[in-house]
């Protein structure tokens, strides 16, 4: 389905870092009515206030980029909030686009929707055949729900509603706050404090044996504007880079990025959460996508990104 360059584009979420690589992406290939509204603007907990909004704005497309994140930290302290908060973005946001007749939503999910021991690689057809992982189940729930909920209004009301499942994100725009971010932006900011401070050690969470996906949100954008003119199916469709790496190797390319030189310890009494986390993202290839940004070279964005934004708070 073609996107004219002037179709009305609401990238919901635009200021996260997800939904600002969207953002960045459409005006990169031409599209100039984009619409994005601030959570002080438009507070997608609430129905009425959602409702207008699509009244109003009429948009074509929808991107829904919105979601309360966070690492095993903030999951497993606020459950309620992570599970209510999503369930009620994602129910706004379809069902309101449902109602304005919007031509195309693309929902995104996250890999923590599989099973904690779900088999490697991940293929879209592992999405509930087992427990999931206990630290974020909340958050996995809610996606969940939220995949269903696109299925659900195609079958009924006949909607071409997509769902994509990225792995683990990075890139500009990220959350660096170390008590709500996740394991990579946190990394960066740790390593990069105990530079500073010519700190000898950084103790990092866990036993750094699981393996980790690492995609640059950038190439999830390209990948979320593919999607929305090439496939329009009911099956969810998962968005990886292709290969893992663990923890401790991630920290250790961090480290090297930064310039930390110090020693790198791991406190084993921290939770790892799931054991390897790598998508099958061979769906999408075969449709012709292909990430184009290497882990090194994505750990320099984002860490000359946090410089900016370190430099912006003074």
């Amino acid at each position: 389905m073609a996107m004219a360059a002037d179709a009305r584009i609401y990238v919901a979420g635009h200021r996260g870092l997800v939904g600002s690589a969207i953002w960045r992406a459409l005006e990169a290939q031409g599209f100039t009515r984009l619409i994005g509204r601030t959570r002080s603007e438009l507070d997608l907990l609430d129905a009425a206030a959602v409702r207008s909004f699509f009244a109003v704005e009429r948009p074509e497309w929808v991107f829904v980029a919105a979601a309360r994140v966070g690492g095993i930290k903030v999951n497993h302290e606020h459950p309620a909030e992570f599970l209510r908060e999503n369930l009620l973005i994602e129910a706004h946001l379809v069902h309101e686009a449902w109602r304005a007749g919007v031509r195309k939503l693309l929902f995104l999910g996250s890999s923590c929707i599989y099973p904690k021991l779900a088999p490697q690689p991940l293929r879209e057809e592992h999405l509930l055949s087992g427990p999931l992982e206990p630290t974020n189940q909340w958050y996995a729930v809610a996606k969940i729900a939220g995949i269903k909920l696109c299925q659900a209004y195609r079958r009924q009301y006949g909607c071409d509603f997509i769902s994509a499942m990225p792995t683990n994100l990075y890139g500009p725009n990220d959350n660096y706050d170390l008590e709500t971010s996740h394991v990579l932006p946190a990394l960066i900011r740790r390593f990069h404090e105990a530079k500073l401070a010519g700190a000898p050690a950084v103790t990092c969470w866990g036993s750094g044996t699981p393996r980790r996906e690492f995609l640059y949100a950038d190439d999830l954008a390209r990948a979320c504007i593919f999607l929305m003119r090439h496939y329009s199916e009911e099956e969810f469709i998962n968005v990886g880079f292709g290969s893992d790496l663990t923890i401790q190797e991630l920290a250790d390319a961090v480290a090297r990025v930064v310039g930390f030189s110090g020693e790198i310890c791991w406190d084993t009494t921290r939770p790892d959460g799931t054991p390897q986390k790598l998508m099958d993202s061979s769906r999408i290839f075969a449709l012709g996508w292909q990430p184009q940004v290497d882990l090194e070279t994505g750990l320099g964005l984002a860490y000359r990104d946090f410089l900016a934004r370190c430099s912006a708070r003074g």
